[in-house]
């Protein structure tokens, strides 16, 4: 029996209360206790959460355009596992598909990254399910859109900080058929033909579907740095170091 029961706060809060819901909030979205020096620098929103002026989503928003969120997992990661890490900090959950991740790495993109976790908050979905005073948490839904979107929000919201690396997300490691435990990525069974065999040139129909994988991963990367995208999906040949 699942006895976990999400954390609320409300206008009838005690201060207690309220402080036992800050510590919920750092666990869940620094997945750590903060450091001295990062309370400092979040001193003012929390006395206006201590104090009810502000509500849990008011604060989450001030934390994840805080440098203490952005210092912890944007600056270390790459754009696309940034991305996956604000899922499971604010919404309790792995990304749904593919397609998600290209919608909001076009807002980081065109936008910034305040904009991303503005757009999480503000979202419909997060809304429904949050609100604006309870406390986000590691989601397990009844239903789930197929079996592999219940497992990549499984394998998420198990995963310590850089377990599997700070550059590939879990949607992207799991169908390139690689095995991420311990921050280092390696083929399973041996090689994988479709880390060997890319062709730009080839058309979507005429690639496995490792190679398209593959290959969106390398457009998605492409507006960031052509290069560096290059650069990564070559390092999955064998395995990754850990950022």
């Amino acid at each position: 029996m699942n006895e976990f029961q999400p954390i609320t706060v409300s206008r009838r809060s005690s201060r207690e209360e309220r402080e036992i819901a800050l510590m919920q909030i750092y666990r869940q979205v620094l997945e750590r206790v903060p450091y001295s020096y990062e309370r400092k620098a979040m001193a003012k929103a929390e006395r206006d959460f201590l104090s009810d002026k502000i509500g849990v989503r008011r604060f989450l928003k001030e934390l994840g355009h805080s440098r203490v969120y952005l210092d912890s997992f944007y600056y270390s990661s790459a754009n696309l596992k940034f991305l996956e890490l604000c899922f499971k900090h604010f919404m309790g959950r792995a990304p749904l598909n593919r397609d998600e991740i290209r919608d909001y790495c076009d807002i980081l993109m065109k936008q910034g990254v305040h904009h991303v976790i503005t757009a999480i908050l503000d979202s419909e979905e997060y809304r429904k399910v949050f609100g604006c005073f309870t406390v986000p948490y590691a989601r397990q839904t009844k239903y789930y859109e197929s079996p592999k979107a219940y497992l990549e929000s499984d394998i998420l919201n198990h995963e310590h900080v850089a377990q599997r690396g700070r550059a590939v997300p879990t949607l992207y490691w799991h169908q390139l058929g690689l095995n991420c435990e311990g921050g280092v990525c390696i083929t399973i069974e041996g090689e994988n033909p479709a880390l060997q065999n890319y062709h730009p040139e080839m058309k979507e129909a005429e690639a496995p579907q490792g190679t398209r994988i593959q290959q969106e991963l390398l457009e998605l990367l492409h507006g960031l740095d052509a290069v560096e995208a290059q650069r990564l999906v070559a390092s999955l040949h064998r395995k990754q170091d850990r950022a």
